[in-house]
């Protein structure tokens, strides 16, 4: 959740630092001007990245018999990412970087678009290309992460049902103390999200984002109705058990307190997932 260009390591877990540091730009000034500068010279330099393609899945109504064939592991294929769009990434995270710190410490509707756009030294325009809504300056950071139920899917092990590989990656996620499970007492972590909930123009955004994270779980599904469904189910229940695990620990419960709470509440949520919403034979 929390991923940006100036990380600091919690248990494995990169989140923003609220230092003043600045954001690497690609001028060797650090500034958010330099970088928009560099991603509009277009650097035509390249380099390959491996990324896995997906192998999709039916529907999680189908997982179990899937899972007693085995499946092979996707082949892995060369993905050409450019230095310029590398830059403006980059670019991306260091306008949002400035943004949230501006809004973690005035609030998000007492900050003007145009004082963001002054603080990261560039024009309004220049910042409106890049996020078309003030909310996405606070939200960019999910984007990283909108097709993660997708790729875990579509990356699991041979054997491995879609729900199956959904759980072991939430579980893990919790073990490291990863923000998006909601499983961290980071206080920059825990200023952003008040400031997420408290915001009711951020929240409401929030639900676009994860409209997409349903849709590209959906097509690793195999797409259709019933993936559909099941992806809504699946994102909604992720949604829901970060946010309570985040509602402990706003209370003043510390990370590895609710540990255990959490554990068991996942583990509850995927066998629900797995049985449906009443047992068999009930009509």
């Amino acid at each position: 959740m929390l991923v940006t260009s100036t990380p600091a390591e919690v248990k494995g877990v990169r989140f923003m630092v609220m230092s003043g540091e600045k954001a690497g730009g690609g001028n060797g000034n650090g500034s958010v001007a330099g970088a928009v500068e560099e991603e509009r010279a277009g650097v035509s330099a390249s380099t390959q990245t491996p990324a896995s393609t997906q192998t999709p899945a039916s529907a999680l109504a189908r997982a179990s018999a899937q899972a007693q064939a085995p499946t092979q592991a996707p082949a892995p294929t060369q993905a050409r990412v450019s230095l310029r769009e590398r830059k403006k990434q980059l670019t991306y995270r260091a306008i949002s970087d400035a943004a949230v710190a501006m809004f973690l410490e005035r609030g998000f509707d007492k900050v003007s678009v145009a004082e963001v756009a002054a603080a990261a030294d560039i024009s309004k325009p220049t910042l409106f290309r890049y996020f078309p809504a003030k909310e996405d300056l606070a939200l960019h950071r999910f984007a990283d992460r909108e097709d993660e139920a997708a790729r875990v899917v579509g990356g699991r092990a041979p054997g491995a049902s879609p729900l199956e590989a959904l759980r072991r990656h939430f579980l893990a996620g919790l073990d490291r103390r990863d923000p998006a499970t909601g499983l961290c007492d980071a206080h920059q972590v825990l200023a952003f999200h008040r400031l997420l909930y408290g915001t009711p123009s951020l929240v409401a955004r929030l639900y676009a984002y994860q409209g997409r994270s349903e849709a590209a779980l959906a097509r690793a599904l195999g797409g259709g109705v019933t993936a559909r469904l099941a992806a809504g189910q699946v994102i909604a229940v992720l949604r829901i058990l970060a946010e309570e695990n985040w509602r402990r620990i706003d209370a003043g419960k510390s990370a590895d307190r609710v540990y255990a709470g959490a554990v068991q509440a996942a583990e509850e949520a995927f066998v629900q997932l797995r049985s449906g919403l009443e047992p068999e034979g009930r009509g």
